[in-house]
């Protein structure tokens, strides 16, 4: 399984995972936390794991692949226990191997613990280092795996058998994102960063129980009700007497990726009270009002653009319509194609509708552009399929710097909004105009309806950090230095 053509090895940053635990007794949590993963693939394809305990003993099943290919009946009939957490993720370049997948399960005195994590750790190195220095033993490249075993084995007084207080602890030593989901003997724990970098909500079952998920869409697909969303610096509890709030770490600002609305999540979850669905169209509302087009029809490029697309429509009064019908499965193999079959690029994951193109002046909206690998061939698709001139909007700003906080975009120079101008930029896709969505018209649009004193990252678009890079940059200067630094691990 060398190659793996991922849903947009095209262009698109990509997530680093999604999490999920329950507390059900008397429920096979093993098929649930299955389906959960199966709702949340879209924040990771390049491995899954699910941990599960009895309360006296734990397994782990996990490997390279999708959910689906991962997870077998027999895989799930091993796995016991009315306790689990799972995990699907997405690594950066070089890290992809199995001595990465999660969950981490491993025994402390004080029993089973097992670990999922989403996000990033920007003074992992830091942290790797003491654990070495005390003599821990690492066995992966993960930030991850630091996070594991600093639970098991705290310092001073955080080294108890209460799990809250291990937690806390841990917070306070961690600069960056992450959420966690945390395997106990009798507990699972469910965890968000001081900054809420990354989501992570609540669920209560119908039959009783809870679980905790990196986004809302997983809880209908398992008949979980929504209850809330997990607040920043805030360690929840599942176990026999319900779910239970502990605060590990007071924020000072909260910074939920503005990406997270643009592209990541999927369009029926729900994050700050708001439909990502809706944000999107307002995204495309906002994009038509600064920049409108001549045009007879818009396209939105499937499926994330989709919503945009609508509001762009809705605003503008041009008639939406389809012109680029996807095949939602050739992405999900692990199948090499030939080198003819590569070098068709975007026609081996889309197809344009030409009856719907024929003569038009085409307004093509699309999310983002990261890289800049993927729109001109779609420029190009939607001219075979008859389009007269293609005018690209794209319903977020450029995007000039790269994340420390657990997307894959961490090297400025791959990032085609950073080395070319947009002028630049419509003539390397070859489009008849191209227009952004400004950070302003983006901002208003995310943060409307959001909830008083929300705050959100949008670093990647602005260059503004809502956190000190002192320790990532000492750390990367100095393995550089030393010849070890190699990027892997960066995020999961």
């Amino acid at each position: 399984m060398d190659w793996f053509l991922r849903d947009d090895e095209l262009d698109r940053p990509h997530e680093e995972c999604g999490v999920f635990g329950i507390y059900a007794p008397d429920t096979d949590v093993a098929r649930i936390s299955f389906f959960a993963l199966y709702a949340l693939q879209h924040r990771g394809q390049e491995s899954a794991g699910i941990a599960t305990s009895d309360g006296i003993s734990a397994s782990v099943h996990k490997d390279m692949g999708l959910v689906s290919q991962v997870f077998k009946e027999a895989d799930l009939s091993r796995l016991n226990g009315h306790l689990a957490i799972g995990q699907t993720r997405y690594s950066t370049t070089g890290s992809s191997n199995l001595r990465n997948a999660q969950p981490y399960l491993i025994e402390t005195m004080h029993g089973p613990l097992g670990v999922g994590h989403n996000g990033n750790l920007t003074n992992a190195p830091q942290l790797r280092n003491k654990l070495l220095e005390r003599g821990v033993g690492l066995t992966s490249s993960t930030d991850s795996e630091v996070v594991t075993q600093m639970l098991a084995a705290p310092t001073g007084s955080d080294n108890g058998p209460d799990w809250e207080t291990r937690i806390a602890g841990f917070m306070r030593e961690a600069e960056g994102a992450y959420t966690l989901v945390v395997l106990t003997r009798d507990a699972v724990f469910g965890v968000r960063d001081p900054q809420g970098f990354r989501p992570l909500c609540i669920g209560e079952l119908e039959g009783g129980g809870y679980v905790v998920a990196s986004e809302s869409c997983a809880l209908g697909t398992v008949g979980a009700r929504f209850v809330r969303e997990v607040a920043p610096g805030e360690i929840i509890r599942l176990d026999k007497d319900g779910y239970h709030s502990t605060i590990g770490m007071t924020p000072t600002r909260t910074s939920l990726c503005v990406f997270e609305y643009v592209y990541f999540a999927r369009p029926d979850s729900v994050f700050e009270g708001q439909s990502i669905h809706k944000v999107r169209q307002k995204l495309g509302e906002a994009l038509a009002r600064e920049a409108p087009a001549e045009a007879d029809v818009v396209v939105g490029v499937p499926d994330s653009a989709t919503p945009a697309a609508i509001g762009y429509a809705a605003a503008s009064g041009i008639p939406y319509t389809e012109g680029l019908t996807k095949n939602r499965y050739i992405g999900r193999t692990f199948i090499q194609p030939s080198e003819q079959l590569r070098r068709s690029g975007v026609h081996l994951k889309y197809n344009p509708l030409g009856s719907n193109l024929e003569g038009k002046r085409v307004v093509l909206v699309d999310d983002s552009i990261v890289r800049g690998t993927t729109a001109g061939p779609l420029v190009s698709l939607l001219r075979e399929g008859g389009a007269a001139e293609v005018h690209v909007r794209v319903s977020s700003p450029p995007v000039r710097h790269p994340c420390f906080m657990g997307i894959d975009m961490a090297d400025s120079e791959q990032l085609i909004g950073f080395i070319k101008t947009t002028e630049e930029i419509r003539k390397h896709i070859g489009a008849e105009s191209l227009a952004y969505l400004s950070e302003e018209g983006m901002m208003q649009a995310v943060e409307s309806a959001a909830p008083p004193g929300a705050g959100h990252c949008n670093a990647c678009f602005s260059g503004e950090y809502p956190i000190k890079l002192d320790s990532y940059w000492e750390s990367r200067d100095k393995m550089a230095f030393q010849g070890a630094w190699s990027g892997e691990g960066e995020s999961r």
